[in-house]
């Protein structure tokens, strides 16, 4: 396993991240709690998870993954040997089963970490992050931004980071981060941490693969130049990339199939960019999930890949990407693609 420094911290993440979201919908305890034994075998230390996982998010299966995390670390007793992160959710009115004060004022802050205390059997967290923006802005596959007047966001960007860093001081968060944020958003909130004399956010998590490069503009040298941290989700395309819908090898119960609103990776323009994905990967004899994978681990700009599976031999796969290096003859053919059918799925 590789590590990197996350953010300007001094702890050391594995360069892959055991993403959990699956958990309670589509793996069972048991099952979680297997992924979770190999994955420390295998050097990761970071696991990711959020408040208001499984995933699609719906009040019957809310904090389901942070329970399994929880008897997993009563069970085993590894609270410090890994570093944990979860999220506080975003303003979401589908979401309104989890509070009706959805968002990052201090009172939902507040109560969403004591929440995941409660779930997760513990009295810290590593990383905590804010799940998405509270304004109407271009995330969850919108690539461009639309201004929407009627927009009733109110600045509250000091509230939020002061509550953060109040976490921080009493020793309930090590860290704070955000997730699915723009430029400005990442830009602001850093603007506002100085001008209070406020530690940054250590990292920002978005999602980036072959079918959506977006972070590249902008965001990459974001992260480079401030020294936030990229953590990377989706890097699959919610399974599209592994090239198991193209070749018929997929069943009723992966992720496309069994919940058609999560339908970001879609699009025909996505499904022509990934067959010939698959076709440079086997050319080069690899799969397309160890491509796709190795593709994400090479770019100067990401700190930790956030893989999920739904078995142990996708989570094998998976993990065993962090050894494989890209030719300069395959990351020149990836381009090509990307520049005929650029980011179909943002």
């Amino acid at each position: 396993m590789e590590y990197k420094k996350l953010g300007t911290s001094d702890i050391d993440v594995s360069a892959i991240c055991l993403g959990t979201m699956t958990w309670g919908e589509q793996n069972t305890e048991a099952e979680g709690h297997e992924q979770m034994d190999y994955a420390i075998t295998q050097g990761i230390n970071f696991f990711d998870t959020a408040e208001m996982y499984s995933v699609p998010g719906r009040a019957e299966t809310q904090g389901s993954t942070e329970r399994i995390i929880g008897t997993w670390l009563k069970k085993t007793g590894k609270r410090k040997d890994i570093i944990l992160a979860t999220k506080v959710t975003g303003p979401s009115v589908p979401m309104r089963h989890i509070s009706d004060n959805l968002g990052f004022s201090r009172p939902r802050i507040l109560e969403a970490i004591e929440g995941s205390f409660k779930r997760l059997q513990t009295d810290y967290v590593d990383l905590y992050q804010m799940h998405w923006p509270e304004r109407k802005t271009n995330y969850f596959g919108q690539l461009g931004y639309n201004h929407q007047a009627d927009d009733a966001w109110q600045d509250n960007f000091e509230e939020a980071i002061g509550t953060m860093n109040d976490l921080v001081k009493e020793g309930k968060i090590r860290h704070w981060g955000l997730s699915n944020e723009t430029s400005w958003g990442i830009m602001r909130t850093c603007a506002v941490s100085d001008g209070k004399g406020l530690p940054r956010p250590l990292s920002i998590q978005n999602p980036y693969n072959l079918l959506n490069r977006s972070y590249e503009v902008g965001l990459a040298e974001m992260s480079i130049r401030e020294n936030i941290s990229l953590l990377v989700y989706s890097p699959m395309g919610f399974g599209l990339l592994s090239g198991k819908f193209h070749k018929k090898i997929d069943t009723p119960n992966d992720r496309i199939n069994k919940f058609k609103q999560l339908a970001r990776y879609n699009s025909p323009q996505s499904y022509e960019a990934t067959a010939r994905y698959i076709a440079i990967a086997e050319s080069a004899g690899l799969t397309p999930a160890q491509m796709a994978l190795a593709f994400v681990n090479s770019r100067t700009f990401v700190t930790s890949n956030i893989i999920g599976a739904t078995s142990m031999v996708q989570l094998k796969e998976n993990i065993e990407s962090i050894h494989v290096k890209l030719s300069s003859d395959v990351l020149a053919a990836i381009d090509v693609v990307h520049k005929e059918i650029s980011n179909p799925a943002p």
